[in-house]
């Protein structure tokens, strides 16, 4: 698996987990059974763009939500809004240079990977940009 998948796996996987507690369920399970509403707007071609938007919902992960809950429980201080090191600590991912050349590789970085500083900072506006494109609902100035 590649690692954007690695991250999108730790959050999309603990969202049920992290929005009830008390779920002992398989939390990823629920997501994929979503798209069967999805025929149902065959049904009804003059509703403009109405099935689309309520589709959506369903799918939506609150990424910052599950993010902040891993890290009240987490030991560490870890500031995942910023530093892309710390996102992957938060996820219990390898978080060295090594597998942020990789992740950049992965996200078509077109920098210099020696400047980690900005291929860091630009993996993770990256990631959250790929992670709001596959379903997550990430906060606008994470995204800037």
């Amino acid at each position: 698996m590649s690692i954007f998948g690695d991250i999108m796996s730790a959050i999309f996987g603990r969202s049920a987990k992290a929005e009830t507690p008390a779920a002992g369920t398989a939390g990823p399970a629920a997501p994929a059974g979503s798209p069967a509403a999805a025929p149902a707007s065959s049904a009804t071609p003059s509703a403009s763009g109405a099935p689309a938007a309520s589709a959506a919902p369903a799918a939506t992960v609150d990424v910052a939500a599950v993010l902040d809950a891993l890290a009240k429980k987490n030991k560490q201080k870890l500031n995942w809004r910023t530093s892309i090191v710390d996102l992957m600590k938060l996820l219990d991912l390898d978080s060295s240079q090594t597998a942020r050349k990789k992740l950049a590789e992965e996200l078509h970085y077109s920098g210099d990977t020696k400047d980690s500083a900005k291929m860091n900072v630009w993996l993770h506006k990256q990631v959250m940009i790929k992670l709001a494109a596959n379903g997550g609902k990430v906060p606008a100035d994470l995204k800037d």
